[in-house]
């Protein structure tokens, strides 16, 4: 995907609500108006990158781009989930994300115990990868660095 790193930022909104509840995998969700920007060579699917909030540290991250098969959703969502354990929900912060690769498509599951295996062996795959050194330079990025002062 020529689109790859690809860097977007944006306030996360309140979305479904069942990350935290029923997965016990929290995300976060971008408005319409990131997911409308995404280019069009990003398909939907589970991608891997780095992640901040507001000014903050920088943590491995995995996103869901798409419809959520298991869930049925009628509109395209981007759900991140930072690889890191936060006290408090983050509504209303800026996350910034770069998106460095992709794991796999979007599929359905038959189960949420299924769902919730693949998840997890998304996350470890992305560990895995964002170690690389071509993925850990990318967190030095002044993408991070700038969010606030600039003002993007």
């Amino acid at each position: 995907m020529k689109s790859l790193p690809y860097f977007c930022r944006g306030e996360v909104i309140r979305g479904f609500g069942r990350g935290s509840k029923e997965l016990g995998i929290p995300t976060a969700n971008f408005p319409d108006s990131v997911v409308d920007n995404l280019p069009a060579d990003i398909s939907t699917g589970i991608y891997y990158g780095w992640a901040s909030l507001g000014n903050g540290d920088i943590h491995k991250m995995v996103m869901s781009i798409g419809w959520n098969p298991y869930y049925k959703n009628t509109k395209k969502s981007m759900e991140t989930h930072v690889i890191h354990p936060f006290k408090d929900d983050f509504y209303g912060e800026i996350l910034s994300v770069v998106m460095v690769g992709y794991i796999r498509p979007e599929r359905s599951y038959d189960s949420l115990d299924a769902l919730i295996t693949a998840i997890n062996n998304d996350i470890e795959e992305a560990k895995v990868k964002l170690e690389l050194p071509e993925h850990l330079k990318l967190k030095e990025d002044n993408f991070f660095t700038n969010t606030i002062m600039n003002g993007h």
